[in-house]
């Protein structure tokens, strides 16, 4: 239990953007946090992970997190995305046309090892055990405290460690979640995603950059998406000279296996992809699919929203709270939003109203995350052509005059403004 004017304790499973985040926003708000990660160190300047889009309120929210005098990292480390254009891909002619644009986007790219090592070297060091393998918690109730089990892998020895409040940040297939909703399953989308990032530093002025320039003008300033029948990719650049590509393919659930929606694949996947590739796509971006080093694949999740998002000291973050499929640029922002509206909640309350504090932040997040990810959901859906109840499935090339404005990224409910309509975060807070 914890005393008035004591700090609370935070333990926080998930070393991941949702955890470093909530390390950021919680330290803020006042409390001790202590991060567990399996990972053997800290994964800051290695290739490690992929692109991604920051919407301006996470933007705002990593500035404030950041001493002043590193506030400028975050622009230099990633570049702007103002544009968010649609292509239609005629994939019989290998070439596609234009069929919405708009120039109101302010997203910036990052690229995750990047965002990651800008938010934790603004942290102690100290505040993460890296090597720690989460096994199980309790709550106890007579100390109003939680007990974290974990493992430490170099060792093998099993420590124990005692907070005020346990984050799980563990992901779409939390473990931490399982415990009390026995029965949850992930929803299955209908189709994966192949995903690379190609560096071309060294190639800068090859026949595969000028060529993929030359299609896609804009890139630096744009999020290209490339809708062909039954499939669609992403495209983007990222700072120091790497392009960011998904493909997304219509495909039975595979088999996942251990914690992770993500798997290395070998030769004869990469080739075979490849050869799809050149059936579907226009060449310039084969090309690049091609030149890029270890592709890897990623498997699409999302869940139904959940009704609760914490339990007596317990609460979810990030993916292990509202599982989402990619479409409206969403996982990472509503984590980075998690762990901001989580660490006002706990400023406003205090440690000693720790039931409070955990219920505002459920009543603030759960409204705007359950739309975001059902209209992340549907789509994932129209992108891919698979059926909807409302309408016959989406062909690019008879698209309607309505179909338009629903494939625009700021269309995504709650786009502009999150929990500052609400009120609990205001922009004197960022």
């Amino acid at each position: 239990m914890v005393g008035e004017g004591e700090r609370g304790k935070a333990v926080i499973v998930g070393g991941s953007i949702a955890g470093i985040s909530c390390a950021h926003a919680l330290t803020l708000a006042g409390w001790d946090v202590l991060v567990l990660e399996k990972t053997p160190s800290s994964p800051t300047g290695s290739p490690t992970g992929a692109g991604l889009g920051l919407n301006s309120f996470s933007q705002q929210i990593i500035q404030s997190w950041l001493p002043h005098s590193q506030q400028q990292l975050l622009l230099n480390t990633t570049l702007p995305l103002t544009i968010d254009q649609n292509y239609v891909t005629d994939s019989e002619r290998k070439v596609h046309s234009t069929l919405t644009r708009d120039e109101s986007l302010n997203f910036r790219a990052a690229h995750w090892a990047d965002l990651h090592g800008l938010l934790y070297n603004a942290l102690p060091s100290d505040i993460f055990l890296w090597g720690h393998l989460f096994l199980s918690f309790h709550v106890v109730h007579d100390k109003g405290s939680v007990i974290v089990k974990a493992k430490v892998l170099e060792t093998g020895e099993v420590v124990e460690i005692e907070g005020d409040l346990l984050v799980a940040a563990d992901g779409c297939l939390s473990s931490i979640r399982q415990k009390y909703l026995p029965d949850f399953k992930l929803r299955y989308s209908g189709y994966w995603a192949w995903r690379g990032v190609l560096d071309f530093s060294k190639i800068e002025n090859s026949e595969t950059i000028t060529g993929i320039r030359k299609a896609y003008p804009d890139l630096g300033k744009c999020l290209y998406f490339d809708l062909a029948s039954g499939s669609h990719t992403v495209l983007y650049e990222l700072h120091k000279k790497r392009l960011n590509w998904v493909w997304f393919v219509n495909q039975s659930e595979p088999e996942v296996k251990g914690t992770s929606v993500t798997m290395k694949v070998n030769s004869e996947m990469i080739q075979k992809m490849q050869q799809e590739a050149e059936k579907v796509l226009i060449p310039e971006l084969v090309k690049v699919i091609k030149e890029t080093r270890e592709p890897f694949l990623n498997f699409i999740y999302d869940s139904d929203p959940l009704e609760k998002i914490f339990w007596e000291k317990v609460v979810l973050v990030g993916d292990a709270a509202h599982p989402t499929t990619p479409h409206c640029v969403r996982s990472t922002n509503m984590s980075i939003l998690d762990a901001a509206v989580l660490g006002k909640c706990m400023e406003k309350w205090g440690a000693q109203k720790l039931e409070s504090a955990l219920e505002e932040y459920k009543l603030i997040r759960i409204p705007l995350t359950s739309k975001q990810v059902l209209h992340a959901r549907r789509l994932g859906r129209l992108k891919q052509g698979l059926v909807l109840p409302d309408r016959e499935p989406f062909d690019p090339k008879l698209v309607r005059p309505e179909d338009h404005q629903e494939l625009l990224v700021r269309n995504t409910p709650f786009f502009n403004d999150g929990p500052l309509s609400l009120g609990l975060i205001s922009s004197d807070c960022l």
